[in-house]
């Protein structure tokens, strides 16, 4: 591990970096309230799914689901440029500090929000409404890839000595919050307006919102410190350094997250749909059982950060590697057209996934060196999430055309298998020192 002296420090004319142990409060705010902003506005297009495909794509002629692929066609497109933002992001993350990075990312998101609502239907403008909206999706895709490597490297760069796992899980809280809030505002808006009103403008409301929170999220971003390195910023690693560097690290971030991605896609932006289509459970309820799943989803992240703590991060993956692959396709057999049963198969599958995300930031941070942490993570999470997580509602959707809708819990359970295995072979990090 490599330390910065006083002397080399005050050498390089960088004056040293302010504890941020004597303010963890303000970090996890700066770090927790602009990530919930920014998954909220990422989300907000899963939950209004259905809607973005009645007015911004023509339906087949045969095919009714033609619009709703072509949505999550889009919400997959923006999930490749992730990859992209992780790596730029990251970049800018390692050479001019984590908190220039995520004030860009949350900028780049309310931008991209304000598109969305700004979006013209087919009826309108033709070919021109999907073409806004993709790009709309690309500039979220970018803003969210970075704002996880930035996001992740500051939290747990934050963290007091045996605290970064508790301080991990709150990456996952506040984009549960984030996509708490998403989910309820549509709920909201679609039991208080007619499904007229909702069709012709009343889906606009939650992207208007996201771009004014982004603004909020921005102005208490800039109150952050800096938790790298002054000497260490006035370096300049290369763009693709971690890749060329640390090959094996970068395709261990793939392994740890492929299962992970899926399953948390899954189960916290593509159950409702899933259970709307194979389950016959009505929009209102699949919309109010997933905000209800994702209220105790936020509240177990920190038990299990704590945890993990205390007893080491593999425990926890394994419990849900394995849980996942055990009963992936139990839990979603035993979904029926009952709100109360879809809730139920939520909140089970919410405490499996905590043993990943609760810890999926720390895990992550601890693999790469100082040096090169923001983008490390940046790209190979990005780009594993692209490949399994921004395809999981295609996929699902694309199983249900092909009348094979029960191979995809399948699907899900071999990849989760297949992380266990990595997980099985992965070094215990947990009470080793971080590099800073």
């Amino acid at each position: 591990m490599t330390h910065t002296s006083p002397d080399s420090t005050a050498a390089s004319g960088s004056p040293a970096p302010r504890s941020t142990a004597r303010r963890p409060v303000r970090q996890l705010a700066a770090a927790s309230v602009g990530n919930a902003v920014e998954w909220y506005d990422w989300y907000a297009y899963t939950f209004l799914a259905t809607y973005l495909a009645d007015q911004v794509f023509p339906e087949g002629a045969d095919n009714s689901l033609v619009p709703l692929l072509s949505t999550f066609a889009v919400f997959a497109v923006g999930f490749f440029m992730r990859p992209v933002g992780g790596l730029l992001m990251g970049a800018v993350a390692d050479r001019r500090g984590r908190r220039a990075a995520l004030t860009v990312t949350i900028l780049l998101m309310g931008g991209s929000s304000l598109l969305v609502a700004l979006t013209p239907t087919y009826a309108a403008a033709g070919l021109l409404g999907p073409v806004v909206l993709v790009l709309a999706r690309l500039l979220q895709g970018l803003s969210v890839g970075g704002e996880f490597a930035a996001s992740t490297t500051f939290l747990v760069e934050s963290a007091g000595p045996g605290r970064r796992g508790l301080f991990s899980s709150f990456q996952y809280v506040s984009t549960t919050i984030g996509q708490l809030i998403a989910s309820g505002v549509a709920a909201l808006l679609v039991r208080v307006l007619s499904e007229g009103r909702m069709e012709s403008w009343g889906w606009r409301l939650p992207f208007v919102l996201g771009a004014v929170l982004s603004l909020a999220g921005f102005w208490i971003r800039r109150g952050a410190e800096e938790t790298r390195d002054a000497a260490r910023t006035a370096e300049r690693p290369p763009l693709f350094e971690a890749l060329r560097r640390h090959p094996r690290a970068s395709l261990l971030i793939g392994g740890i997250t492929a299962g992970g991605t899926l399953a948390y896609y899954t189960w916290t932006s593509y159950l409702p749909t899933y259970a709307e289509l194979n389950a016959d459970v009505a929009k209102g309820d699949a919309l109010l059982a997933s905000t209800l799943a994702l209220a105790f989803f936020a509240v177990l992240q920190p038990l299990a950060g704590l945890l993990s703590d205390r007893f080491g991060r593999r425990p926890l993956l394994l419990f849900f590697g394995l849980g996942f692959a055990l009963l992936c396709v139990p839990l979603l057999r035993l979904l029926t057209g009952s709100f109360v049963s879809l809730l139920l198969v939520s909140c089970a599958g919410m405490v499996l996934l905590t043993g990943f995300t609760s810890i999926s930031a720390a895990v992550n941070a601890e693999v790469f060196p100082a040096r090169v942490r923001a983008a490390g993570i940046g790209f190979p999470y990005s780009l594993t999430v692209a490949l399994f997580g921004g395809t999981a509602p295609y996929v699902g959707t694309l199983f249900k055309e092909w009348g094979r809708a029960g191979l995809f819990p399948w699907y899900v359970a071999v990849l989760c298998l297949v992380s266990s295995a990595v997980y099985l072979r992965l070094p215990e990090t947990a009470h080793r020192p971080l590099e800073r």
